[in-house]
C-alpha cells in the first residue's frame, strides 16, 4: 500500500512522480466512465441546449434521468442503496465531461455533490434508506441550502432558525435562503439553521444545524427565479420558510454540528467544481482552435499569427497544469480512503479534511485558469465572440460564477494560508521547523544546487528555490505579524497565491516527468517547462509585495538582498516554448498530448 501524504506536505517535502495520480494514469474503467459520459453530453445534452437555456426544468429533469440510467449520479452512493460507490476519481471523471453545457452542469453537480452526499455522509439509516435510491435513479433530485443574503460566505452566521417543539416531534423553521442551485425544481433539501444546543459543552447556544426538507412541505416555498449573468439555464432562487414544521426525524447529522456538514461537503465541491472548469476550459480551448485553424486573414490562417498561436499555448498550459493539480489531489483523497471502511462515514470525512488545502487550492487554480481561457477564446473569435450566435460568449457568462461557487476565492485564499499556518502552529504539520532550518541557510550564505540531469533538471531546481522563497517570506510575515496575521489579508492573500503557483507547478513538473519521454520535444516537457517559468515569476513578485509589507530599513534590504539571491535562475525561451506547444496542438486539432 503506498506510503500517505499529508495535507499541504508539498510545501516541505520532496514529492516524487510516482506518488501522484494524473490523468495518464487512468484505468480502463476510468476511461470507460470518461467516454460514456461525454458521448452522453455530446450526444444528448448539447442537443437540447436551447430548451435548457430557456430554464424548461422539465428537460433538466429527463436529461438528469437518462444520465442516471448510465450510473452517472450513483458513482458516490454506496451499493445498499442503489450506488455504485467508486472511487473519488471515477467522480471527477464525470464531473469534467459531463461540464460542456455549463447550465445543465451546474445542475448535475449540485445534486450529485452537495445535494446527495450529505445524505451519503449524515443521513441515518432511515434517511439513506428513504432519499438515497431515488437519488441514484434519478427520480429525486437533490439541493443544498447553506447561504443567506446577509451570510454568503460567512454561513456560519445563518439568520434561519430552527426552534423544536415542547413534545420534541418537529422543528418550526423560519427564514430565508439565497441563491440555491436547483432550488426551483428539486425535491430533497439539505437547509441549514441556527438550533439551540441542548445538551454538551455548547449547551443554550444556537449554533448550525441541518435538516433534510422535501419539496411541498407547507410553508416552504422557492422564490422567484433570479435572472443570472451566466448559467442562466439552471435553476437559482431563493427559499422561503415561513413556519415550516420538519420532522425530527429529519434533523441532519447532531444539533448544533451543521458547520461540519457544511465545510466537508465544500472541500469536495471544491475538487469536483475544479473537474468541472477543466471540462469547460477544453470545450472552449477546442471552439477557439478550430475557429483559428479556419478563420482567414491577410491571405492566410489566423492560427499561423504568432500573438494567436501565444494564447493557444498559454491556455493549453494552464489546463496541463491544472489537470495535472486537480487529478493529483483526487489521487490523495483515494488513496488516503482506500483502507477506510466503506461505512466508516466519520473516518471518510476525516481524511477527506485533511486535504483541505488542496481542495481549496483546486478550486482557486481551476476557476480562475477556466476565466482565462475562455477570455482568450472570445478573443480569438473577435467581434464573433461578442454575439450570441457563437459559443464564445456563453462560455465567457458561465464561466464567472466558478470565482464565487463553493466560497469565493477571496475566501479560499485564507483557507489556504489559514489552514496551514493552523497546521504549523499545532506541530501537525513540521513547517516551524522547515521556516527557522531557512532562516538559518539564507544567514548562512549560499548553497550549492543539487546535481540532476533530464529535461527538467532545471525546472526541479527553480521548484526547490520556489519553496525556500515561500518559507522564507512566510518565515518574514510571521515574525512580523506573530498571532495578527489573520488581519492582514492582503498578506494571507499573497501567500495563498505563492502557495497555489507552487503547488501547480509541482504538479505539472511531476506529471510531465512521470508520463512522457524525457526529450527537449515533448509537448508536455515544454508545458512544465513554460508554467514553471510563469509560476516562478509570480512566486518571486508575491514575495517581494509580502517583504516590502512585512519589513523596513536595513531589515527590508536584508531580506530583499536574500530573495534576490533565492530567485536567481537562467531565463528560457519562452517564444520558442509557445511556439513548440501551439503548433502541436494545431497538428492535433484539439487539446491533445
Amino acid at each position: 500500500m503506498p506510503t500517505l501524504i499529508p495535507g499541504g506536505s508539498f510545501l516541505i517535502s520532496t514529492i516524487k512522480p510516482e506518488d501522484c495520480f494524473f490523468p495518464e494514469d487512468f484505468t480502463a474503467e476510468h476511461k470507460q466512465i470518461a467516454q460514456t459520459t461525454a458521448d452522453f453530453a455530446t450526444n444528448e445534452i448539447l442537443p437540447a441546449s436551447d430548451a435548457i437555456e430557456a430554464k424548461d426544468f422539465a428537460v433538466t429533469r429527463r436529461l438528469i434521468h437518462e444520465a442516471a440510467a448510465l450510473g452517472l449520479t450513483a458513482i458516490d452512493i454506496p451499493e445498499e442503496y442503489g450506488g455504485l460507490e467508486m472511487d473519488k476519481a471515477a467522480s471527477a471523471i464525470v464531473a469534467e465531461n459531463i461540464s460542456r453545457q455549463g447550465s445543465f452542469s451546474v445542475a448535475f453537480s449540485a445534486n450529485t455533490g452537495i445535494g446527495t452526499l450529505p445524505i451519503v455522509w449524515y443521513g441515518t439509516p432511515e434517511q439513506k434508506q428513504k432519499y438515497l435510491p431515488k437519488l441514484a435513479d434519478g427520480t429525486y433530485i437533490g439541493a443544498y441550502a447553506l447561504s443567506e443574503s446577509s451570510s454568503g460566505s460567512d454561513a456560519v452566521n445563518a439568520n434561519t432558525r430552527a426552534v423544536l417543539s415542547t413534545d420534541g416531534q418537529t422543528y418550526t423553521l423560519n427564514g430565508e435562503k439565497m441563491w440555491i442551485t436547483n432550488g426551483g425544481f428539486a425535491d430533497i433539501f439539505t437547509v441549514f439553521a441556527k438550533c439551540l444546543v441542548p445538551e454538551g459543552k455548547d449547551a443554550g447556544k444556537e449554533r448550525l444545524t441541518a435538516f433534510l426538507i422535501e419539496k411541498g412541505t407547507p410553508g416552504f416555498t422557492p422564490g422567484k427565479e433570479e435572472h443570472k449573468l451566466g448559467i442562466r439555464g439552471s435553476s437559482t432562487c431563493p427559499l422561503i420558510l415561513t413556519d415550516c414544521k420538519v420532522p425530527a426525524t429529519n434533523l441532519l447529522g447532531e444539533v448544533g454540528k451543521g458547520h461540519h456538514i457544511a465545510f466537508n461537503i465544500l472541500n469536495v465541491g471544491r475538487y469536483k467544481l475544479g473537474n468541472a472548469a477543466i471540462g469547460g476550459a477544453k470545450t472552449a480551448f477546442n471552439s477557439g482552435l478550430r475557429y483559428a485553424k479556419e478563420r482567414k486573414a491577410f491571405g492566410k490562417s489566423i492560427s499561423e499569427f504568432g500573438l494567436i498561436q501565444e494564447k493557444l499555448a498559454d491556455m493549453a498550459t494552464a489546463l496541463f497544469a491544472t489537470e495535472a493539480l486537480c487529478y493529483r489531489t483526487v489521487g490523495l483523497i483515494d488513496r488516503a480512503l482506500a483502507e477506510v471502511e466503506k461505512n466508516d462515514t466519520r473516518e471518510i470525512q476525516r481524511r477527506i479534511e485533511e486535504y483541505a488545502v488542496e481542495c481549496s487550492i483546486v478550486k482557486v487554480h481551476a476557476s480562475e485558469m477556466l476565466d482565462m481561457v475562455v477570455d482568450e477564446n472570445l478573443q480569438i473569435f473577435g467581434g464573433y465572440g461578442f454575439v450570441e450566435d457563437y459559443p464564445a460568449e456563453r462560455a465567457y457568462r458561465d464561466s464567472r460564477v466558478n470565482r464565487i461557487f463553493e466560497g469565493t476565492n477571496e475566501i479560499n485564499r485564507l483557507i489556504i494560508t489559514g489552514w496551514l499556518m493552523k497546521s504549523a502552529m499545532s506541530g501537525k504539520l513540521a513547517l516551524m521547523p522547515a521556516i527557522q532550518s531557512i532562516m538559518d541557510e539564507v544567514m548562512s550564505g549560499p548553497v550549492a544546487k543539487e546535481d540532476r540531469e533530464g529535461p527538467l533538471a532545471a525546472e526541479y531546481d527553480l521548484l526547490a528555490s520556489a519553496k525556500k522563497i515561500i518559507l522564507f517570506t512566510a518565515g518574514a510575515a510571521t515574525q512580523r505579524y506573530m498571532q495578527k496575521m489573520a488581519d492582514e489579508q492582503e498578506v494571507m492573500g499573497a501567500l495563498a497565491d505563492m502557495i497555489l503557483e507552487l503547488y501547480a507547478m509541482e504538479s505539472a513538473i511531476l506529471r510531465a516527468d512521470k508520463g512522457w519521454s524525457k526529450n527537449e520535444t515533448s509537448t508536455p516537457i515544454a508545458m512544465a517547462r513554460l508554467y514553471a517559468d510563469k509560476a516562478f515569476s509570480t512566486i518571486e513578485l508575491r514575495a517581494r509585495k509580502v517583504v516590502a509589507a512585512a519589513a523596513e530599513g536595513d531589515m527590508a534590504r536584508t531580506q530583499f538582498a536574500i530573495l534576490r539571491r533565492l530567485a536567481k535562475h537562467d531565463t528560457i525561451d519562452t517564444i520558442a516554448l509557445r511556439r513548440q506547444i501551439a503548433q502541436h496542438l494545431i497538428k492535433v486539432g484539439k487539446y491533445a498530448l
